[in-house]
């Protein structure tokens, strides 16, 4: 048996083991890198970055500001109010909102553990299951989902750093318009922020992992001020009579109700299935499996409906403060008659953004890309490498053409599903949660996680039907819009779930009753 890594701050080094030698940054937290590197590990799949850390330190509250982080986002504040409008009555609202924030509360704190006991990241403890190079499979798939939207939200985070400059600088509204000043469909302006923002997003990630556990655990809480600020102003404007926990009429009584509020559920789980996936990514950093879990429970059920409650009394207050129901957060403050407010609620929203961006599509890519190649791919390589190809995509044309971005990503994104249930069902279930961390980073053919030439072919099968079955949902998504069942007019915003179940009994009949059965528990005795 091998020694693992130490779950509290402090650090007892197993027997062989090498701090890294080209750690950057020496911080109260996490140096760049922090990994142990022992004698025995193959460079083909080690870095500092890579191997299990030689310290674990985050708190409850670090891990509950990185879910306000990740919820306290445009994207975030628009989804949690797009459920109060699904014709159904608040209280139903609520109820799909506590069921689904609970299941992701508790697939989260599944597939935290094995990172978090390891201290070895989401790619790496992919090993175990896809085998020491079958696990560049799920960490390139997540990796280029998360390059994705790492353009998408920095494309509206500059969008609304925008709206802040035209206000303070009025004359710099014509270099806003494409037709005039732009280049590949951005305007001179929007170019000019979203670089800005590109460079900042950046300069935070270079920094390593205590600069965005000090940014993190600064975004939060700021975006909570600026909102309660703002619901505050709406109900000194509007009165305390007018905040109606029901965006729309309710449509939907008696068991029609049902459907919907499955959707609003699976809404909600979909929400947060690619930050969910790669918790492990952070969960590493946890000091204990307990604080894990209170961070969870703190981030997920209770931010989350405290968040809620705050937009949809928000956004219901806008109809009477400003004639029209306004659902995006910037163009709310926008119509404040003020240039402070203006300023500072948008500019709190694009930190926000910024918050969300780094620690659910810049963190993620950079562990993915860097287990691709680790002696030439570094995390902070791996992150530029997500960073230049946010450009390249040309995110603002993406989200411009809906239709283009949706079958991508939620083609990408049925991926999810079947990753997510096939380490679960490995780890739980198949090896009883034991992991041997040395054999992480062996490439002896003899060794643990080698499988078959380095792969494992019950993960990559079950991956490949679950993935198939969940991209039919989403590819045939208009062949299944006639369907008058209500909450059902798309089966596509099940595809994770279809997936996620699929991967695992699919993994589970393989690794079990097939001849492509996991067989190898025990550490290979090797002359």
């Amino acid at each position: 048996m091998t020694d693992t890594v130490p779950h509290s701050g402090k650090f007892d080094p197993p027997p062989g083991a090498q701090p890294g030698a080209n750690d950057l940054i020496e911080a109260s937290g996490h140096p760049v890198g922090g990994g142990l590197i022992k004698d025995g590990y193959h460079p083909r799949l080690t870095n500092e970055d890579l191997a299990p850390l030689k310290k674990q330190s985050w708190t409850s509250y670090n891990l509950f500001a990185f879910w306000m982080s990740d919820v306290h986002s445009v994207g975030g504040y628009v989804t949690a109010g797009s459920l109060f409008a699904l014709g159904l009555a608040s209280w139903q609202v609520l109820v799909s909102l506590l069921v689904g924030i609970t299941i992701v509360y508790f697939l989260c704190n599944l597939v935290a553990k094995p990172s978090q006991v390891t201290g070895v990241p989401y790619p790496v403890i992919c090993r175990s299951v896809f085998g020491v190079l079958g696990a560049n499979i799920p960490a390139i798939i997540r990796g280029l989902i998360a390059v994705a939207w790492y353009g998408i939200q920095t494309f509206l985070a500059s969008a609304a750093l925008d709206i802040v400059l035209i206000k303070l600088f009025p004359s710099l509204g014509k270099y806003a318009v494409v037709a005039d000043y732009g280049f590949l469909g951005l305007s001179l302006l929007g170019w000019a922020s979203f670089l800005f923002l590109w460079v900042v997003q950046a300069a935070v990630f270079w920094r390593g992992m205590e600069s965005i556990r000090k940014f993190i655990d600064f975004c939060g809480p700021a975006v909570y001020v600026v909102m309660f600020m703002l619901c505050g102003y709406l109900i000194w404007k509007a009165g305390w009579s007018a905040i109606d926990l029901n965006l729309g009429d309710v449509q939907y009584t008696g068991l029609d109700a049902i459907p919907v509020m499955l959707g609003a559920i699976a809404l909600v789980v979909s929400y947060f299935s690619g930050p969910m996936l790669n918790f492990g990514d952070f969960s590493r950093y946890g000091k204990s499996y307990a604080a894990v879990k209170k961070g969870n429970f703190l981030g997920l059920p209770v931010n989350f409906l405290v968040f809620s409650i705050l937009v949809v009394v928000t956004a219901s207050l806008t109809v009477p403060v400003f004639g029209e129901l306004l659902t995006d957060p910037v163009e709310t403050v926008a119509r404040i008659d003020s240039t402070f407010a203006i300023v500072l609620g948008a500019l709190t929203f694009t930190i926000a953004t910024i918050g969300i961006n780094i620690v659910a599509n810049f963190i993620s890519p950079a562990f993915d890309f860097s287990n691709v190649d680790p002696q030439r791919i570094s995390w902070r390589a791996g992150g530029m490498i997500a960073a230049v190809g946010s450009v390249l995509i040309t995110p603002w044309n993406l989200y411009n053409n809906p239709d283009v971005i949706h079958l991508t990503l939620e083609t990408l994104g049925a991926f999810i599903g079947p990753l997510f249930g096939i380490l679960i069902a490995d780890y739980y279930l198949i090896r009883k949660q034991h992991v041997v961390v040395d054999e992480l980073f062996s490439m002896e053919k003899t060794g643990l996680y080698w499988y078959k030439k380095g792969y494992n072919p019950a993960a990559v099968y079950a991956t490949i039907v679950g993935a198939v079955v969940a991209m039919f949902t989403v590819l045939f998504n208009g062949a299944l819009e006639g369907m008058e069942i209500p909450g059902m007019s798309t089966a596509s915003k099940y595809s994770w779930f279809i997936g996620c179940g699929l991967g695992f009994l699919v993994y589970m009949f393989l690794a079990k009753k097939t001849r492509l059965a996991v067989t190898n528990f025990d550490v290979p005795v090797r002359s």
